[in-house]
């Protein structure tokens, strides 16, 4: 009984950022007219090809749905509430941040959502390192990536004073 509430819980954190994924997926640069403007945009040299973000993406999401089944799987208690509460936060956030900055064309208020995401990730680690370590280990990686995601998103912000008006609205 015990073995399969532990696959069950795994499956319903991985559908859970599956959602996330998915939610983000429906505003990423595939549309002509997104996929348009994201080519106008003055980017740094250091910008990542295409190519690497989902591989990258599918990596780190596999590491969040671990995660906060790991918190889930221990014992109940106010830093686990918390750190469960920190995940579920910092999800929302994350996919928030496709939505302003590829669907409403928004780097500016994509870079506020970013920081504030960076901030969530590194409270979740502080959190949930004192329920199990190996949760915390697993947001390392994805606090890395925010923290270059967020260089970038302020150099795009930079380089593009103008973005949202780079591309103009569908009739």
């Amino acid at each position: 009984m015990k073995t399969s509430r532990t696959y069950l819980g795994l499956l319903g954190f991985a559908a859970v950022v599956a959602a996330a994924s998915w939610y983000s997926a429906r505003n990423s640069p595939r549309d002509l007219r997104t996929k348009l403007w994201y080519n106008r945009l003055d980017k740094p040299a250091w910008n990542p090809p295409q190519y690497v973000f989902p591989i990258v993406w599918t990596a780190l999401y596999s590491l969040i749905a671990v995660a906060g089944w790991r918190t889930w799987m221990q014992e109940r208690s106010p830093e686990r509430s918390r750190a469960l509460r920190l995940w579920a936060a910092q999800l929302a956030t994350n996919a928030e941040w496709t939505h302003l900055f590829f669907g409403r064309h928004n780097p500016k208020q994509s870079l506020l959502d970013v920081i504030s995401l960076e901030s969530q990730i590194v409270s979740y680690i502080q959190t949930v390192k004192k329920v199990d370590p190996a949760a915390a280990a697993c947001f390392l990686p994805y606090a890395a990536w925010v923290a270059f995601a967020t260089l970038l998103n302020a150099e795009i912000v930079r380089r593009n004073p103008n973005a949202e008006t780079m591309l103009p609205r569908a009739a």
